[in-house]
């Protein structure tokens, strides 16, 4: 580079000294006595003096761009070489993310051909816009892992570089470490001293076995261990890889436990709460002990896990349990009687919200069940407030009158009480205070109940239920009763006043009401009745219910039958399920909804039905099964909840939508939970 700047600067000179010299004898000709000779002399020179300056400077400039333009591919051949050997594999694209070069790396470990001209996109699966933020965008090309990082190299031509950092080793190690993570499996036999009851020995015997069989067929072909803590309990510490096989295959080991045959009348139960989700066995075991409780308040039969912070669950084909043995509703109503006056039983702590160091009982009772009540719902709060108004100064029913399917018992009530029972909502809100017990029947749902600012403000709040546990329930409670093997929430509120004894007592027209509610959720002592059904319902027989009073709460009027009618003619049988849909604008459309699901299910061959209507911008579905179908799992799949028998579910959509995805539902739920 200093040569040819050397020889440039001596060609200059040297030119510039011929022009010179040729000027300077110009001058001295001319000043000679032959003017006229000197004259052309001096202007032949001058020219050649011109001549030879304009020859100085092209060559000059020619020289000068010869050397630049070399120096310039210099520079670009740099570049060239750099990229080439660029310690990781890359391209350059131009404006349309078309290819115009690429590293030797890159065709040699990424693509393994030709990529020039080809577009990026279409010869790997990558995000561009994402490759261009900070952390780059990871993609897998030919079994390997790369994070892509791209810059803009030339913005006046479009062009930008995409390189990629091969992560192929960490990847693959931090997979391997998240497939060795080991989970926590709680299983346990639901009910299982009532399933040992009255058999004997040899069957108790033979009945180990085959769960201790079942046991070793779901570890078979894991590194699992398993751990029998009691007689109905076993836990397992199960590896990712493996466990995530079970959850694809829905816990194959709950149906494998219904072929358990226990004395030819009952089948093996299984309830399975599993955590995986944990940093550790400690938390992977709350996690697994949540689940399993969220199995059991929902009837058992079942698995559940937590997925992306939502419990998701498998199973639930079986009906609850049979509640017949009454001890933890013993409990219960012992702690709830506590909680409202104290003393009346052994102290058991203050329940009490407050910072009174003292336990005190409630001055106030307000009790309210879900929206648009039903007999049960009505029933069973207005039988709890005739019994606490016997042990509080005040005690009402929180009930919206205009919005409900229960008005014939309300009515009847009203017309042979001598005090009011029943208020509405606002009237519940301005009776609110610290000195008020909440107690919510019929539902656990806090979008559901009859008022949610009054949930949003209580301090002190009691459940009663009947319906399987779901996920977000009323949060935070001082005492509940979840019972899902319960027919009804009225059965639950009977048990609870029989076993308070003669610390309280109700009338005939609350045991009526509480007897419509029973009547109600099992179809008339068809449908989810056990033992303790008919007991409960003994016991308001003995208290002075009168069966024809209740026959009567349930009469429709003719307009109610034809609708009902309408309804039922609409009918459509889609794989063994009555799909009908109802005339959203008419009145009493609940009441002929519901009714009319219930009579599909005589439809032969038909185990659920489901009534559709639209009210505003809401689809409406009411569903029933015999139980061989679980609607509450089919109406959960849509946003919706209930019971195994009895379930429900509101769509933001119309009516054909609605239908569809109905639809998809039950096919999803035949082919996840029959053979």
């Amino acid at each position: 580079m200093k040569k040819n700047k050397s020889f440039l600067m001596l060609l200059s000179a040297t030119m510039g000294v011929i022009a010179l010299a040729a000027l300077l004898g110009a001058f001295m000709l001319h000043a000679t006595e032959d003017r006229k000779t000197s004259g052309s002399v001096l202007i032949l020179l001058s020219v050649v003096s011109i001549m030879l300056l304009l020859l100085e400077a092209f060559v000059f400039r020619n020289q000068m761009h010869k050397y630049l333009t070399k120096t310039a591919t210099q520079l670009v051949r740099t570049e060239r070489d750099s990229l080439l050997h660029f310690p990781a594999p890359c391209v350059i694209l131009d404006s349309d993310e078309t290819i115009v070069w690429f590293n030797k790396l890159f065709e040699k470990s990424v693509y393994y051909d030709d990529p020039y001209g080809e577009h990026l996109q279409d010869i790997m699966n990558i995000d561009l816009e994402k490759a261009f933020e900070e952390d780059g965008c990871q993609i897998c090309v030919n079994k390997r892992y790369y994070v892509a990082k791209a810059v803009h190299t030339d913005l006046r031509n479009g062009l930008s570089m995409v390189y990629f950092k091969d992560i192929t080793d960490y990847t693959e190690l931090r997979y391997d470490a998240y497939q060795s993570h080991n989970g926590v499996i709680i299983i346990v036999i639901d009910n299982y001293d009532a399933l040992m009851a009255d058999i004997r020995e040899s069957e108790k015997a033979h009945i180990a076995v085959e769960i201790e069989k079942l046991m070793e067929r779901f570890l078979e072909g894991t590194t699992a261990i398993a751990k029998k803590v009691s007689d109905d309990k076993f836990y397992v510490f199960m590896e990712e890889r493996y466990l995530s096989r079970k959850i694809e295959n829905r816990f194959r080991i709950l149906e494998e436990a219904r072929q358990i045959r226990i004395g030819g009348r009952s089948n093996v139960t299984l309830s399975i709460g599993v955590g995986r989700e944990g940093k550790g066995l400690e938390e992977c075991e709350k996690l697994a002990k949540q689940a399993l409780e969220l199995c059991q308040g929902r009837g058992g039969d079942q698995a559940a896990y937590r997925e992306n912070g939502e419990f998701r669950f498998f199973g639930g084909v079986s009906t609850g349990a049979d509640n017949n043995n009454r001890v933890k509703i013993r409990i219960f109503a012992e702690t709830l009687l506590e909680i409202i006056k104290p003393g009346s039983i052994e102290s058991m702590g203050n329940y009490r919200n407050t910072d009174d160091d003292e336990a005190q009982g409630f001055r106030r009772v307000l009790i309210m069940g879900h929206r648009f009540g039903d007999l049960d719902s009505i029933g069973s709060a207005t039988g709890l407030c005739c019994a606490l108004r016997k042990l509080v100064s005040e005690c009402y029913v929180v009930v919206d009158k205009e919005k409900n399917l229960a008005l014939s018992l309300i009515n009847y009530i009203d017309e042979n009480e001598i005090s009011n029972y029943y208020i509405t909502p606002q009237q519940g809100l301005d009776r609110l205070d610290s000195d008020t017990l909440v107690i919510v029947v019929d539902t656990h749902n806090p979008e559901l109940v009859e008022s949610k600012e009054m949930i949003e403000r209580a301090k002190n709040i009691v459940v009663i239920d009947h319906h399987r546990r779901m996920v977000k329930g009323i949060e935070p409670l001082i005492a509940q009763c979840l019972e899902p093997g319960a027919s009804s929430a009225a059965e639950l509120v009977t048990e609870i006043i029989e076993l308070w004894g003669d610390r309280t007592s109700i009338d005939a027209h609350a045991a009526e009401a509480l007897l419509s509610g029973i009547m109600l959720d099992t179809k008339y002592f068809v449908m989810k009745t056990g033992v303790t059904t008919f007991e409960t319902a003994a016991y308001l027989k003995k208290m002075g219910a009168d069966t024809i009073a209740v026959k009567a709460m349930f009469a429709n009027s003719i307009e109610t039958y034809h609708e009902k009618s309408r309804v039922i003619n609409s009918a459509e049988i889609y794989r063994k399920c009555a799909i009908a849909k109802a005339d959203g604008n008419f009145g009493n459309v609940r009441v002929a909804a519901s009714q009319a699901a219930d009579e599909m299910l005589g439809i032969t061959g038909v185990y659920a039905s489901f009534v559709m209507y639209k009210q505003g911008d809401i689809v409406n579905i009411s569903g029933r099964s015999m139980g061989k179908y679980n609607v509450q799992v089919i109406m959960e799949a849509m946003g919706g909840g209930g019971h195994l028998t009895m379930a429900a579910a509101q769509i933001p959509t119309d009516l054909e939508s609605a239908d569809k995805q109905l639809r998809e539902v039950i096919d999803e739920y035949i082919r996840n939970n029959t053979k």
